[in-house]
């Protein structure tokens, strides 16, 4: 079965562009379009997509609201992928804490495009530049620290948080380390519920938040 996306954009021409790149693959079929985070919902629960690409900055209601709704309201909620001009906005990095689950830049290539939707889709890694890395570390306090000294992370565990923030997969981080994939998925299962975190992108914010990880 093919990815399915839901492209949200107020510009036509994005959102033609888009759905050009993308149905080009065998693999990606877009099931719908809309022109402002106002109309996600009932589209999100009438087409049940498996990525939402969503412009970050809409006149009605932006992404990070949009965002905010759909993880609140819809049941097994599809990944959603930002979508913007500025890698350095921070409104982006409002919609990555929010629970977006990765970044794309609109002049992205083609392949850059396809592969930002398979990543996300897929799940076992993350888009996280290096510009909302920065971000993330300036938005630090001391009770993102303090969270992060809560859940009392294994050494293992603080070592494959460090790979997962550095953007590798599972099967990335299982060759690196000479383990199972399977073990891998149980750190980062026992990592995200330890930070009470949703998912790779929201364990990732806290790293660098609390200064477990520094932007390079």
């Amino acid at each position: 079965m093919p990815f399915t996306v839901l492209l949200v954009d107020d510009e036509p021409l994005v959102r033609a562009g888009l759905r050009a790149v993308l149905e080009a693959q065998p693999d990606i079929e877009v099931v719908g379009e809309a022109a402002d985070g106002a109309a996600v919902i009932p589209l999100v629960n009438r087409l049940r997509p498996d990525v939402v690409a969503m412009d970050v900055r809409m006149p009605l209601m932006d992404g990070i609201e949009a965002t905010r709704l759909v993880l609140r309201t819809v049941p097994d909620p599809p990944k959603i992928l930002v979508v913007t001009t500025f890698e350095n906005d921070e409104y982006v990095y409002e919609a990555l804490r929010a629970g977006a689950d990765g970044f794309l830049l609109k002049r992205a290539r083609p392949a850059e495009i396809v592969h930002a939707v398979r990543l996300v889709a897929e799940g076992e890694s993350l888009l996280f530049p290096a510009a909302v890395r920065q971000l993330a570390a300036e938005y630090g306090t001391n009770e993102a620290r303090a969270a992060l000294e809560r859940a009392a992370l294994t050494d293992r565990e603080e070592e494959v948080l460090r790979l997962v923030a550095r953007g590798l997969s599972n099967a990335e981080i299982a060759a690196g380390l000479t383990v199972g994939i399977e073990t891998v998925k149980t750190h980062v299962s026992s990592i995200l519920a330890k930070l009470g975190a949703r998912d790779r992108t929201q364990a990732v914010i806290a790293a660098y938040e609390s200064g477990f990880v520094a932007p390079s």
